[in-house]
């Protein structure tokens, strides 16, 4: 059936005699297991490959024979239920309402700070353009108490998990409103609680420390067995898929067995290289096949297909005591890497053009709004119209808003300030009250008292 979800597991391992230790250790399992090469055996039991039958037929795989994953779609472009017999999605109109709600957020205020770091008013700044519907139905699917750890491209996983528009703005302008306390550059948002770490520059680092991460949660919550069990949803690009970060994070998540999620979002181009130039192989979901870990590929723009995909792998990879999954959502990046970036560069703007107008996760959904006589284009109208006033406000505040102290400068390297930084800060005092004219102190807050 069309919108049957299908997960592919790794190959199955056969049942071996095994004795177990007494121990009572996680591990138990692991180092009690014995496996040897029986006589007359018609199959490998080899440590490394415990399942494979041999053969007298020298045959290579070639990638190109191999039939190509399939992509898990729950409506079409057209706003349209590929499967009309499964009915509606297994979600209230409300809900659904408040996803393209956040969508449409994430959307408008992408071309207002876009247009911002045109005129000067913000130093870089990225967009979500044509991967909204991934950001918004992953998080959809998650509790409060998982953790995230995103890329630069998950506004929509912020916004659908409570941060708001004087969130967003605080970060972007580095205030005093900013929870990283204008240490991080823009786009870089992160949050106490719901649970979502900092976003890093460097690609792909996040992808390890989330494996990490993972099997933190696995053994805390072992010991806790009260409390509701945890998850970490850790989402990266294909082209970070290509650092090896990737791979030292998705073997760690398998040999541990760690209750993870992988979200790459497949859009097409790293910045300037598409994906041609990026691999030779069965995109993403491939690769997590290869490492054991069960895997499936979506319609990154069907965020109902998104939704359902990570209610599963949320579901698989807290079953048995914690297991990865991976998750390869295909999307197209409608506008440019970064605004550091001039994508038609390397790509015909028709191409673009013609994903703007044909197919995205914005369209798709009001598509299928409107089918159900949810929603109009007056609607639509007004929506957007009063949530770009709602940006230009905070905005505007933002924008005039203090910066933070500069003691935060110094803080939250260690509990408590030490010697030496105390040490820095009184220099900077002293050459701040030396030369009052050549520093304006008047942007931020407390200006040079913040350091006494």
């Amino acid at each position: 059936m069309a919108s049957r979800i299908i997960i592919r597991l790794p190959w199955r391992t056969v049942g071996v005699p095994r004795r177990v230790a007494t121990c009572p250790t996680p591990y138990a399992r692991r180092w009690g297991s014995s496996i040897s090469q029986r006589p007359g055996s018609d199959r490998v039991h080899f440590p490394g490959a415990v399942d494979s039958k041999f053969t007298t037929n020298m045959s290579f795989l070639k990638a190109s024979d191999l039939p190509a994953i399939p992509t898990y779609r729950v409506m079409d472009s057209d706003g349209e239920l590929v499967d009309k017999s499964r009915g509606h999605p297994d979600v209230s109109d409300e809900e659904v309402l408040t996803w393209y709600k956040n969508m449409l957020t994430v959307s408008v205020m992408d071309v207002v700070m876009f247009e911002a770091q045109r005129q000067g008013r913000l130093s870089f700044y990225m967009v979500s353009a044509g991967e909204e519907g991934i950001a918004v139905g992953s998080a959809a699917a998650l509790t409060p108490d998982d953790v995230v750890f995103a890329q630069y491209r998950e506004a929509g996983v912020f916004q659908q998990r409570g941060f708001t528009l004087k969130d967003f703005m605080g970060q972007l302008f580095a205030n005093v409103n900013d929870t990283g306390k204008g240490r991080n550059m823009p786009v870089h948002y992160g949050q106490n609680y719901p649970r979502m770490h900092t976003i890093s520059s460097p690609l792909a680092t996040q992808i390890p420390q989330a494996s990490g991460a993972a099997y933190a949660l696995k053994l805390q919550d072992s010991q806790n067995p009260d409390r509701s069990p945890r998850v970490v949803a850790c989402y990266f690009g294909e082209g970070a898929a290509s650092e090896g970060d990737f791979h030292a994070a998705l073997n760690i998540a398998a040999t541990r067995s760690c209750p993870i999620v992988f979200i790459c979002r497949n859009n097409g181009y790293a910045i300037s290289t598409p994906t041609l130039e990026q691999y030779r192989g069965d995109g993403i979901a491939s690769r997590g096949v290869g490492y054991g870990i069960d895997t499936i590929r979506v319609d990154g723009n069907d965020v109902f297909a998104v939704y359902e995909a990570m209610q599963e792998a949320r579901r698989r990879a807290l079953s048995d005591g914690g297991r990865p999954v991976l998750i390869e959502a295909m999307s197209y990046r409608v506008s440019h890497h970064s605004t550091s970036d001039d994508s038609f560069a390397y790509r015909a703007r028709v191409e673009v053009e013609d994903w703007k107008r044909r197919d995205n996760p914005i369209i798709r959904l009001r598509k299928w709004l409107e089918n159900k006589g949810l929603w109009s284009e007056d609607q639509d109208k007004e929506m957007r119209d009063s949530l770009r006033k709602a940006v230009l406000k905070e905005f505007g505040e933002a924008e005039r808003e203090k910066k933070p102290p500069l003691r935060e400068a110094f803080a939250d390297v260690y509990e408590d300030i030490t010697e030496e930084a105390r040490e820095q800060m009184n220099e900077l005092k002293r050459i701040l009250e030396t030369y009052p004219d050549e520093y304006d102190l008047r942007p931020y807050k407390d200006g040079a008292k913040g350091l006494d």
